[in-house]
């Protein structure tokens, strides 16, 4: 087919100005006259040139226009708009004349498809001619072949945000196809998406604010293929229709995705019911609100779908979980998906609120909308604000500490770095706020005697400092909640208030106090610039060591342990914080006010464990 788009070669004898464009219609006319008159005589050599000459003088035309656009005199633009207008027009006549050949027909459609597309992208009445034009070929041109020459011509490279109304074109052509196809219909719907999404994907990706129009056309078309799709499955039965109904609701939450990444504020104003359209077809094939929360729909399509042989194809659905997340959340910021959900979402809320593995699953799949850099803060705060929902109120007490989460752990950890990136990022307080108590809520909600360590595998991952203080102050919030669980138990048991003993995990939480203090790559913490985390682990370590001292025994710090405290990480931080305090003490600049304002609290914290630490030494 590369021989058949000469438009490469055409475009570097295309005329630049309007004045030499007169001669587009004439030498069109002459190329349609020969190929007339060569189909008539049955003389192939002579039909084909004839057909190839057509192609070049339109693929010029078009190459003229788009070079009228780029340039800044009006005149030429609606010039160039004119003889567009002609050429097509000339192109719509020759077809729908009585007397036309079909062998004519088959043969343009083989090669005009590209520059019809790009002339119709002009102004005025370029785009209803082409369209005309196009629907000429496919309603007389064998619908197996115009679905190949279709998808071909949606993967020829065209410069967008210019063409993206002649993708829109091909689109509508191509959903007319879909339409007209009456065997093997997954087949060749796995040849079509491809080509749909990866023209999605480019638009949204590439056009700016002020091409929003062209994207709403493209969803608009991208829906027209939707409909295509469904009315296939509506002739289908069995596991065909079942294949084809999960294929299409894969369809439908790439296309929720994809919209929902879109920037553009006319794109912005009709994402609602563009997601409702889409949402419809969701139900149409099955889909449920429980089975978009979990991500479960999700993954029973693509299992029904995947093979060796089709595992590329499933790639292009890598936004299916993203769109079925967003789907839920949609019902939120939209009324009309709001108004179409209704009393359903939150019956399937309920569900899953009183299902400890589903509510798992669904937390989970937030993860998909909050690490994404790709949808906007609004979306991620309502994201957020269903987060906290799910979570509800009794989440302490509701599981089991004997569950094995070990499965669950890495997605858990991936759900909160995804809560993290808000809580640090969210333009708004509030936002940030919200998911920092979003953070806590889901920590929580892990069984007690797995908490450390999802805990510590964030306070390791960690690369800010003030997260890192935040993670150790949490680590200090669950030392005194297993705390008071312990001595509770205990009155419980004997019947009366004893000291409680140090929780089963705190002397880990030393391991994380030793990471901050006496860093594994060597040397003491950088400070002041990480103040926040050095004086959130004095702190830690303060309150272990207060803790250790109400026991009966202080079964944590031996001897050995409080040697290494104080000679390792206490007494070598002395001098550093002494030292800086005193650089900056000769300085009046704000910067140097800052840094001895930051350091006060750590150098107080700093004393205080080093007093605690030698008083328990006095006592070994």
């Amino acid at each position: 087919m590369a021989a058949g788009d000469p438009s490469a070669a055409a475009t570097s004898d295309a005329p630049a100005t309007s004045s030499s464009a007169a001669s587009y219609p004439d030498r069109l006319r002459g190329a349609l006259a020969a190929l007339s008159q060569a189909c008539d005589s049955g003389v192939s050599d002579a039909s084909e040139a004839a057909t190839f000459t057509v192609s070049d003088v339109l693929a010029a035309a078009a190459a003229m226009s788009t070079e009228a656009d780029d340039g800044s005199d009006g005149g030429d633009v609606s010039a160039a708009a004119s003889v567009s207008e002609e050429l097509l027009r000339e192109v719509h006549d020759f077809l729908s004349c009585p007397s036309a050949n079909q062998m004519a027909t088959d043969a343009l459609s083989l090669v005009l498809l590209i520059p019809v597309a790009k002339l119709g992208a002009q102004t005025g009445g370029c785009g209803d001619i082409a369209a005309a034009i196009l629907k000429f070929f496919v309603t007389n041109c064998s619908p197996r072949d115009m679905l190949s020459i279709l998808c071909e011509a949606l993967d020829a490279p065209m410069e967008l945000p210019n063409f993206s109304s002649s993708f829109v074109l091909l689109l509508n052509a191509l959903a007319e196809v879909l339409t007209l196809i009456q065997r093997r219909h997954i087949e060749q719907v796995l040849v079509v998406l491809p080509a749909v999404l990866k023209v999605m994907c480019a638009t949204v990706s590439e056009c700016d604010e002020e091409h929003g129009k062209a994207v709403v056309d493209l969803f608009n078309a991208a829906h027209g293929i939707g409909n295509a799709i469904q009315e296939m499955c509506t002739a289908m039965v069995n596991k065909n229709k079942e294949d084809l109904c999960a294929i299409l609701g894969l369809y439908s939450l790439q296309n929720i995705a994809l919209v929902s990444r879109s920037r553009q504020q006319d794109i912005l104003c009709v994402c609602g019911s563009v997601v409702l359209q889409h949402f419809r077809f969701l139900k149409f094939s099955g889909f449920t609100y429980v089975g978009l929360l979990t991500g479960s729909d999700v993954t029973a399509a693509t299992n029904k779908l995947y093979k060796e042989d089709d595992a590329d194809f499933l790639e292009w659905f890598s936004f299916a979980m993203d769109g079925a997340m967003l789907t839920v959340v949609s019902a939120y910021m939209y009324d009309d998906m709001s108004k179409y959900a209704g009393e359903e979402l939150e019956l399937a809320l309920k569900e899953v609120q009183g299902n400890h593995m589903k509510k798992w699953e669904a937390i989970n799949m937030l993860k998909y909308v909050l690490s994404s850099i790709n949808y906007p803060w609004i979306i991620k705060s309502q994201g957020i604000n269903l987060l906290l929902s799910l979570a509800g109120e009794n989440h302490v007490q509701e599981i089991n500490n004997h569950v094995d989460f070990s499965s669950y752990a890495p997605r858990i950890f991936a759900t909160l770095k995804a809560i993290e990136s808000v809580m640090m990022a969210a333009p708004e307080a509030l936002m940030r706020k919200k998911a920092f108590a979003a953070l806590k809520k889901v920590i929580s909600m892990v069984p007690s005697s797995q908490r450390f360590d999802i805990l510590q595998a964030l306070v390791n991952n960690s690369m800010s400092s003030s997260l890192t203080a935040i993670l150790l102050d949490l680590v200090r919030e669950e030392i005194l909640r297993e705390t008071r669980q312990a001595e509770n138990d205990r009155v419980e048991s004997d019947g009366f208030q004893d000291h409680g003993e140090l929780p089963a995990w705190a002397s880990h939480a030393l391991e994380l106090v030793e990471l901050i203090l006496r860093p594994p790559q060597g040397g003491p913490p950088c400070l002041p610039d990480h103040g926040d985390q050095v004086i959130s682990a004095l702190n830690l370590l303060r309150f272990i060591l207060i803790i250790d001292s109400r026991g009966r025994s202080g079964i944590l710090f031996q001897k050995e342990t409080l040697h290494k405290v104080h000679s390792e990480w206490l007494i070598p931080l002395r001098p550093i914080v002494a030292g800086i305090q005193s650089e900056n003490e000769k300085d009046d600049s704000e910067l140097a006010n800052q840094i001895m304002c930051s350091l006060n609290p750590v150098q107080l914290v700093l004393h205080r464990c080093i007093e605690l630490v030698e008083e328990k030494l006095k006592g070994c």
